[in-house]
């Protein structure tokens, strides 16, 4: 299944209206994050290996090491391909990471079959890649290829907003994440943009990039 595709703001607003109605704690957070962003991105080559390099490190750390490497071209796989593991390392990314540049510059994913697959089969194909895990594959749907019923429960920003807004007493770990998302289809990518925009409210700090 693709399921709804989101292209524009009016369908985040869409998909925040109906979760609202489904769920008084999402009203409650809306009156407080206002307008949910539609954070869509091109996808691509260049939008895994962002997704790559912000694995496991603050939006900030991510931010300055993406923009290294985007001065230095490396948003094409033939250039990431030819540049050295020491010289990728040299823009910030960690061995490992630099690891899973090649790989993925080696895949020859189809980005444009991408756009028609199933989801399932989205998560499947890039999960085949060294470096490419459940949450990239999860996050490059959501965003790159705009799945409207797609959610990262292993998240931990969506995982503290979630603690927080439903007054848990402790993190919810995936695969509980993953049940009670069931109750936000079929706008769970929505209401993980809610999630992160409540995260930043009550912690003051960016969730994802």
């Amino acid at each position: 299944m693709i399921g709804r595709i989101i292209q524009t703001d009016a369908c985040v607003a869409e998909g925040a209206a109906w979760l609202a109605r489904a769920e008084p704690k999402f009203a409650q957070a809306l009156a407080l994050t206002g307008t949910l962003p539609l954070r869509r991105t091109p996808d691509g080559f260049d939008r895994l290996l962002s997704a790559i390099v912000s694995q496991q490190v603050s939006v900030a750390s991510a931010n300055a090491i993406w923009n290294r490497l985007d001065a230095a071209g490396m948003t094409d796989p033939a250039r990431v391909a030819a540049t050295s593991l020491d010289d990728l390392r040299g823009l910030g990314l960690s061995q490992q990471k630099a690891r899973y540049a090649h790989a993925l510059a080696a895949a020859n994913i189809d980005y444009t079959a991408l756009r028609t697959a199933p989801t399932d089969q989205v998560i499947a194909t890039l999960t085949a890649v060294p470096g490419i895990g459940i949450w990239t594959a999860e996050i490059y749907a959501m965003f790159s290829l705009g799945r409207a019923d797609v959610f990262a429960p292993g998240d931990l920003a969506l995982q503290e907003a979630a603690k927080v807004l439903f007054d848990l007493p402790d993190r919810p770990k995936d695969k509980v994440m993953r049940e009670m998302a069931q109750a936000w289809s079929p706008w769970r990518s929505v209401a993980a943009r809610l999630l992160w925009a409540y995260y930043r409210v009550a912690k003051q700090r960016d969730g994802i990039r």
